[in-house]
């Protein structure tokens, strides 16, 4: 059953990603329309714009503002996944490493959010070293924050084996990795030289990309919603922290206590199958 006072918290990386993705279409529909035209901050014989140099100039209102929109929510996203664990509507922490790794996300992701704010901001025209410091800042604080969440959710898969989302957004998010460090190699290597037009090429591949881990979200805050989620997410949990009070007792009785009475009155083999697809 679909609990409607949860169903914000999976709407903000939505509007993160609408507004992303609008923002980027917007800016390069704009530059066609407009006959492609070559920038005072593109060089000579540059033919491809950055989203900077577009950012730079008529759109620069509509790059801050998407900028900001994109990084907030995204941020808000973050906090929302750390708060609904807490609390065990997700799949909760359950050992400290978790809620370090946890943490570090969001850190670095703040630093991602400052370095997209500050580039749009401060331009490419006006101020291009700190323009691309900030853009080196945004880059490295997602990627960051893209490993430490994956750590975070491979520790979790060790107690929640039968949480398939966790398995399909760590994948996902992994790959966003391998990829984005990929195309940032590339894309910085080309950058800093003369070839501008593979550069702008690979930026805009990276930003839409970014899109779709924005996405991964979604899919983890989905789950939230679902009452049973939590039901099955606090059984899981009394279960973890009764072994780990029995010890051998525990495991040696298959799933008793000491006893002979089964811990906290909860097996794994009777939780709810329908929980098996989250």
């Amino acid at each position: 059953m679909t609990n409607l006072r949860y169903v914000f918290f999976w709407v903000l990386p939505l509007v993160s990603a609408g507004t992303w993705l609008g923002m980027l279409l917007a800016m390069f529909i704009v530059w066609e329309v407009q006959g492609s035209p070559h920038y005072p901050s593109m060089e000579p014989n540059q033919r491809i714009a950055y989203i900077s140099d577009i950012g730079a100039q008529g759109l620069r209102p509509l790059f801050i503002a998407g900028s900001c929109v994109t990084t907030i929510f995204l941020d808000l996203s973050f906090a929302a996944e750390r708060w609904l664990r807490h609390t065990g509507r997700l799949a909760k922490n359950m050992g400290r490493a978790e809620k370090v790794l946890s943490a570090l996300s969001i850190i670095f992701a703040i630093g991602g959010t400052a370095g997209l704010i500050l580039l749009s901001i401060f331009d490419t025209v006006h101020h291009p070293t700190l323009h691309n410091g900030f853009l080196l800042l945004f880059i490295a604080g997602y990627i960051f924050s893209a490993i430490f969440i994956c750590a975070e959710y491979q520790r979790l898969g060790v107690h929640f084996r039968q949480h398939r989302v966790l398995r399909a957004s760590f994948w996902a998010k992994l790959f966003f990795i391998i990829v984005e460090v990929f195309l940032a190699a590339v894309f910085i290597g080309t950058t800093f030289t003369s070839n501008k037009d593979i550069g702008a090429v690979f930026e805009w591949v990276i930003a839409l990309i970014f899109t779709f881990y924005i996405l991964t979200f979604f899919v983890d805050l989905l789950p939230a919603s679902r009452d049973h989620q939590k039901m099955t997410n606090l059984q899981i949990g009394h279960v973890d922290e009764a072994m780990a009070e029995h010890g051998n007792g525990y495991a040696s009785n298959g799933g008793h206590g000491v006893d002979g009475a089964v811990a906290v009155g909860v097996d794994r083999r009777s939780q709810p199958r329908v929980a098996q697809n989250y």
